[in-house]
């Protein structure tokens, strides 16, 4: 799936709460995820500010690159590393059935050759009923999406209107 030019801005808007850069701190993000949380981060500074805090995701998604440009992965707990291909502006379907893999074999990672960006939408969709997901907004903050039927729909919604590969 390609994402269209008519769709980006609608994916500027965060698809959760946002925590301003300058309110990121342990104390601002565990107030926005219930305890017992299903933790899934999607990108390599949002899976690094989590484990830098403590929080360890069930779930991580990183490509090796913070806005374009080459950087360390994250330390990593995983149990388990997957790797898919994911082209920029495009959702795979390896990416997805990668996704629905990784989350019955937490705490995993997923390493993805391309970029990760748009995952947030398949995990999103595929994610377990307890999940939080987290990911940078750019030049803004990290934004915490509570995984329920809206969220879910929602998702599915922006994935439905991509266009076919």
């Amino acid at each position: 799936m390609h994402l269209p030019q008519n769709l980006r801005d609608s994916l500027k808007k965060p698809l959760g709460v946002l925590i301003r850069d300058s309110d990121t701190t342990k104390e601002n993000i565990l107030k926005n995820i219930p305890a017992d949380s299903f933790v899934i981060t999607v990108g390599d500074a949002t899976t690094e500010k989590l484990i830098k805090y403590g929080i360890i995701p069930s779930l991580q998604i990183v490509d090796g690159l913070e806005k374009r440009s080459k950087r360390e992965l994250p330390s990593s707990s995983a149990k388990t590393t997957f790797s898919c291909d994911n082209p920029p502006a495009q959702i795979t379907q390896e990416s997805i059935d990668v996704i629905k893999k990784a989350l019955k074999e937490p705490p995993a990672r997923i390493k993805v050759i391309g970029e990760e960006d748009l995952l947030v939408l398949p995990v999103c969709v595929y994610a377990p009923e307890n999940s939080v997901v987290l990911y940078g907004q750019p030049n803004e903050g990290l934004v915490i999406v509570e995984i329920n039927s809206e969220t879910r729909n929602k998702a599915e919604s922006i994935m439905n209107s991509m266009k076919m590969m």
